[in-house]
């Protein structure tokens, strides 16, 4: 047995060494030398100007003014965008939203997604490249850095320099100012939570609450650290949309891509020099296009996952080539299909399955918008009897109403109550009740019939408006029992 189990194991020891050779000559070098955990390489970026960026202006700028000057913006006498989750009020311009409100909140988040799926499928990770609040962020921190510290070669040969007075001057002004700009980002973000006219004089002031002032700094610590030191490193790891955007993709979305057939192969030549005598493609493999991708990729190796669709390489490219007098776009805005000589198609099922969606959905939140009352009834009914009989023969039923007022003024409402099979049906207590604005009002009601039909059960709706006709009428339906004759 000994001798036949020694065996067996020189067997499957030759096995897994003949797999593990096999393996070794499967599997390209550089694949079967990577370091999951190695050590992050700092990404120097070179500043490009070009067509694309000045969209990227047109579309960053507004998102950041629109981010850092809403909270200031006063509307009828109040905060124009205020989240007030003490008090449960969400307030937008002139609309007032409630706890209540919150299915309209899915439906919005549901728009975002569908939209967010339109666009990819379209143009890629355009939202990415062009209004992510970290690439937006990410930006202005990247600018700071090189105002501070210089160009490309200049920020590398800081930072291999031995430490020295202009060294620590540079270095402490750029996080200097990267931590005001986190300041004011988280000091604007509470803002939409607390008043912020309130919040800035208590800040100054040094009386703000603890609760304030921890929150500001969180929120400033993880701007600093996301778009200061993490970076691209949000997009490659934290960031999910990376990891399922290929769902999305098809033969027909539009993606940064760069053409092996004009382009290769590469090569290094004189300006002005003509293809046709080197041999060589466009490209003069003069590695701009990696010196400014944020993500540090190589574009001309494919579509990566990385690419955030920025354009920055486009810009880069596309400069190189007016130097050189070729023709632009090496590094385009593609797709796949046009890359193998094929027509591109924008229409597609899914395209239109998502802008049919969003019509829909779209069009049902509008209705919800446009249709919104300002007040809602609850009705409970009292389970502990069906129904008591006073002193006249007549029946009675108890219920408790709730009515939140949901406007922005306290309002008086009246309540009424109808039957189709019970004419004589009338509430015993006072039917005028004042609610506060954002008040949820229990109110015990009686209801008394001295009517006596051939059933006991009863459909009833009660009503509630508000005196001042401001606010429309609401419904809710319920039940009163009646004692039956010779009972």
């Amino acid at each position: 047995m000994t001798q036949n189990q020694s065996k067996q194991n020189d067997e499957s020891t030759q096995v897994i060494a003949s797999d593990q050779e096999a393996v070794e000559q499967c599997v390209p070098a550089e694949v079967g030398e990577l370091d999951l955990y190695q050590k992050r390489e700092k990404i120097y970026t070179r500043a490009i100007e070009g067509f694309y960026q000045r969209i990227r202006l047109f579309t960053g700028w507004p998102l950041l003014c629109g981010y850092f000057f809403l909270p200031w913006i006063n509307w009828d006498g109040r905060q124009a965008v205020l989240f007030d989750l003490p008090a449960r009020q969400f307030h937008i311009l002139n609309i007032t939203f409630w706890p209540q409100d919150f299915a309209m909140l899915a439906w919005v988040l549901a728009i975002c997604a569908f939209a967010l799926f339109l666009f990819t499928s379209l143009f890629g990770r355009i939202w990415c490249g062009y209004s992510c609040p970290q690439t937006v962020w990410t930006s202005m921190f990247m600018w700071i850095e090189q105002k501070t510290e210089g160009s490309r070669n200049q920020r590398i040969k800081l930072d291999a320099a031995p430490w020295s007075t202009e060294k620590i001057i540079r270095k402490g002004l750029k996080h200097g100012l990267w931590f005001g700009l986190g300041l004011f980002t988280g000091f604007t973000f509470i803002g939409y939570f607390t008043p912020i006219y309130e919040l800035g004089y208590d800040l100054f002031m040094w009386r703000a609450e603890p609760a304030a002032v921890f929150w500001i700094l969180l929120f400033s610590f993880a701007t600093y650290l996301n778009a200061g030191w993490l970076r691209e490193q949000v997009c490659l790891f934290m960031c999910p949309y990376a990891r399922f955007q290929a769902a999305m993709f098809d033969v027909n979305t539009l993606i940064v891509s760069y053409d092996p057939r004009r382009g290769e192969p590469r090569g290094s030549r004189k300006r002005f020099s003509d293809n046709d005598e080197t041999s060589l493609g466009d490209c003069i493999d003069c590695q701009l296009c990696v010196q400014v991708c944020p993500t540090g990729i190589d574009i001309r190796d494919g579509l990566q996952y990385q690419c955030i669709g920025c354009a920055l390489c486009i810009d880069a490219c596309d400069s190189i080539m007016e130097k050189m007098q070729y023709p632009k776009g090496l590094i385009s805005y593609t797709t796949e299909n046009r890359l193998n000589g094929k027509t591109s198609r924008i229409l597609r099922a899914k395209v239109i399955g998502y802008v049919i969606a969003l019509m829909v959905m779209c069009s049902l939140l509008g209705y919800q918008l446009f249709n919104r009352i300002p007040l809602k009834l609850e009705v409970i009914r009292d389970r502990g009897q069906l129904y008591t009989t006073n002193n006249l023969g007549h029946s009675e039923n108890n219920y408790t109403l709730k009515i939140i007022n949901m406007s922005r003024e306290a309002q008086v409402y009246e309540i009424g109550v109808s039957s189709d099979s019970l004419e004589n049906l009338t509430i015993n207590n006072n039917n005028h009740h004042k609610v506060d604005s954002g008040e949820v009002l229990a109110i015990p009601l009686r209801l008394n019939s001295s009517d006596q039909g051939a059933k006991s059960r009863h459909d009833i709706v009660f009503h509630v408006e508000s005196i001042d006709g401001e606010t429309p009428a609401v419904s809710h339906p319920s039940t009163f029992f009646t004692a039956q004759p010779g009972k």
